[in-house]
């Protein structure tokens, strides 16, 4: 295949599927920055590949990737969400500890492991606490990415009903993981 031809099957592709893929996109990302940054991701990943082979369903590639790169952003956000809940960050100077630093980091040494499985499996450990109303809209909201918009039309609850909600559950875990933060510090 020339690189005239690979050039010709991505343009082609980007005329057949751009416009729908976006749309596919849109639906499940908060913004339409987002949604054109994995796109632009998706494209750049397929003419990598067009140019290494050929790929033979498309449509179907193209979607997949798509789909990975939302779950990507998804995964980030959480990653942003975690920051935001670890209140427990270090203000001393002369203690090093950072318990941000252990549950993101790269590194996997026994210890790192263990401290993220910890934290995990408190983190949902405190989600079972909570009532199953705010527990939800938690999820929805911070996991699934939904709109309160799109759960008060979901579920028939108003929009402030479902932030007080929201609100009750983001206080409850950043509760219980300062007292995790607090147990692993004092040694």
């Amino acid at each position: 295949m020339t690189s005239d031809d690979k050039q010709s099957n991505i343009l082609q592709a980007i005329k057949l599927y751009g416009k729908n893929l976006l749309g596919f996109i849109r639906k499940r990302v908060k913004s339409d920055a987002d949604a054109e940054d994995i796109l632009q991701d998706v494209w750049y990943q397929f003419s990598a590949l067009v140019n290494a082979e050929p790929v033979e369903q498309t449509g179907a590639w193209l979607y997949k990737v798509a789909k990975n790169k939302i779950i990507d952003k998804h995964k980030k956000k959480s990653e942003t969400l975690l920051d935001d809940m670890l209140i427990g960050e270090n203000t001393d100077e002369d203690d090093p500890f950072d318990f941000k630093d252990i549950l993101l980091t790269e590194e996997s040494t026994p210890e790192t492991e263990y401290l993220r499985n910890l934290f995990w499996e408190q983190l949902f450990k405190a989600l079972d606490e909570l009532p199953e109303e705010q527990k939800q809209v938690f999820i929805w909201q911070e996991l699934d990415d939904m709109t309160f918009a799109e759960i008060a039309e979901l579920t028939g609850v108003n929009v402030n009903t479902l932030v007080s909600r929201k609100r009750y559950a983001v206080v409850h875990l950043r509760d219980r993981l300062q007292q995790l933060y607090d147990e692993i510090t004092k040694y």
